[in-house]
């Protein structure tokens, strides 16, 4: 059985223009994974628009008719940081609806594993608000999706973004059947994301903020994954993982200040994959959210989607950041977090 793709030409008619977030970064994916074969090995998962319905699992009616109305008015600057098309409506819909015909594959036992390689990202998106280059948040919506429709009762989602999802921490503050777990760049866009933001009344503990400080690389991000990541998962028992996948906390990428390398984000899925097989029948469907350098955007996923597929193979062709001088000490905030969240 293969690893689904869900991929569509449609995702490239979100134009944003000269925006670091433009259609150039899923045709660098793309063609990267023709070039090296490795589409060709995967089953590709035919998208769909996401209902009216499904957006408003986790949108405001009012804040959907707004970014169509948009859309239809031909595009438009929401805020300084994204903007709308008069594509963009649609395109967001199948973003959305990407992620979900990913899970509804894996959940199925069509695929084994899924990544949706969609645009626009989605996980700053708010209930009524667009931001952060986000309009509907993907996978959010998919998470409710999951447990409305498929029966499930408890949902993991990781977010490895560099900057924290503010949106999906805020569909899910009070909601104890969904863990979200958040590494990111601290203090960094969009502000939030304390240690100390851990959900509210019946869901406190199921949001699982790791903020880190500016210049982590692979050695601290794989030690937050072992020593937080891995034993929250083991205790909450999800049955289906999710990932906010963003490959922006690379040393190359121009909008973090982190030290990760393509090879880090591999052992990170790889860490991600084990927790799938182990706790929920591998059941296990990756989202795109940031990542702006188009090399590193591209042999990343690569990676990730090698991992899944049970291969070694990882294209690193930056290697180590040249400007790692030392690596900043996260011991007391691993101790920190541990201890909020009771974690042995």
């Amino acid at each position: 059985m293969k690893v689904g793709l869900v991929y569509d030409p449609i995702y490239l008619r979100h134009d944003t223009g000269h925006h670091v977030e433009n259609a150039e970064r899923l045709s660098a994916v793309i063609d990267h994974l023709e070039g090296a074969g490795l589409k060709e090995r995967l089953k590709p998962i035919e998208p769909r628009a996401a209902s009216a319905k499904e957006l408003l699992l986790v949108h405001q009616r009012q804040y959907i008719s707004y970014i169509q109305g948009v859309a239809q008015r031909g595009g438009g600057w929401l805020d300084a940081d994204t903007v709308v098309s008069a594509d963009s409506y649609q395109v967001a819909a199948y973003a959305a609806g990407g992620v979900i015909r990913a899970v509804e594959q894996v959940l199925a036992g069509e695929v084994t594993s899924a990544f949706a390689l969609v645009r626009p990202p989605g996980h700053h998106a708010t209930w009524r608000r667009a931001m952060g280059f986000c309009l509907f948040n993907n996978v959010a919506i998919a998470a409710k999706y999951a447990v409305n429709n498929c029966g499930l009762e408890s949902v993991l989602i990781i977010d490895f973004d560099v900057h924290h999802g503010n949106g999906t921490q805020e569909a899910f503050y009070s909601d104890p059947g969904v863990l979200y777990v958040s590494t990111h760049q601290y203090p960094h866009y969009p502000g939030t994301g304390g240690i100390d933001e851990t959900g509210s009344r019946m869901a406190r503990g199921t949001t699982l903020n790791i903020p880190l400080p500016a210049g982590c690389g692979d050695i601290e991000y794989l030690r937050v994954f072992k020593k937080i990541v891995v034993p929250a998962a083991r205790r909450f028992k999800p049955q289906l993982i999710l990932v906010s996948a963003g490959y922006d906390a690379h040393w190359a990428d121009g909008l973090s200040m982190m030290q990760l390398t393509v090879a880090g984000f591999a052992r990170m899925v790889a860490i991600i994959k084990e927790l799938a097989q182990e706790l929920c029948h591998g059941y296990l469907v990756f989202a795109l959210e940031g990542g702006y350098e188009l090399t590193v955007l591209a042999s990343s996923v690569a990676a990730t989607l090698n991992v899944l597929r049970d291969s070694d193979e990882v294209d690193d062709p930056l290697g180590e950041s040249p400007r790692r001088f030392g690596a900043p000490d996260i011991e007391g905030l691993v101790r920190a977090i541990k201890e909020i969240h009771n974690l042995a």
